[in-house]
């Protein structure tokens, strides 16, 4: 058994301020892998107790993580990025393409994370339509955080589903 992520070591590239969000990425995407090998589709998107399904946190994650890697960047969602967002919790998709959107975005986030110089990291940026106050760091660290919060929920949610707890 592998060590968790933190403990693998630093990361060729990555700074060193931004190494854990990078190891929290990591750990969230083995954590999912595992959590969620061998659900059948009904159960990606069945809703335990009204709770949100894991499909819905896998895109919700995948979602997330590229609109903050925008405004970590300066910029804001599009109407198509926006009118995306509202479509998360549409059943449908398989869990073959739910991971490899999942995949996508933490390369897209990783790769922030190694083109972003540290000069950057307390340079202001606004978040969203209304251009809520944070930083480059902030956002970067958000992404991470924000995605391990998810991913405890999709590891619950599996169990329960895989018990049939329904």
């Amino acid at each position: 058994m592998q060590p968790e992520a933190w403990l693998r070591g630093s990361i060729p590239g990555i700074d060193p301020y931004l190494m854990p969000a990078a190891h929290i990425l990591i750990q969230a995407e083995d954590e999912i892998n595992a959590a969620v090998a061998g659900l059948t589709t009904e159960q990606v998107w069945s809703r335990p107790g009204g709770a949100a399904s894991i499909g819905f946190h896998l895109r919700h994650i995948a979602g997330s993580m590229n609109s903050l890697m925008i405004y970590a960047r300066g910029g804001q969602l599009s109407d198509e990025q926006r009118a995306a967002i509202a479509l998360q919790g549409q059943p449908g998709m398989e869990l073959p393409e739910l991971l490899s959107e999942l995949r996508k975005a933490v390369e897209n986030a990783m790769e922030s994370y190694h083109t972003t110089p540290r000069e950057l990291f307390l340079e202001p940026r606004g978040v969203g339509r209304a251009m809520l106050p944070s930083n480059v760091l902030g956002i970067l660290v958000h992404a991470a955080e924000h995605t391990q919060r998810h991913t405890g929920q999709i590891v619950t949610t599996a169990k329960i589903v895989k018990a049939g707890v329904l």
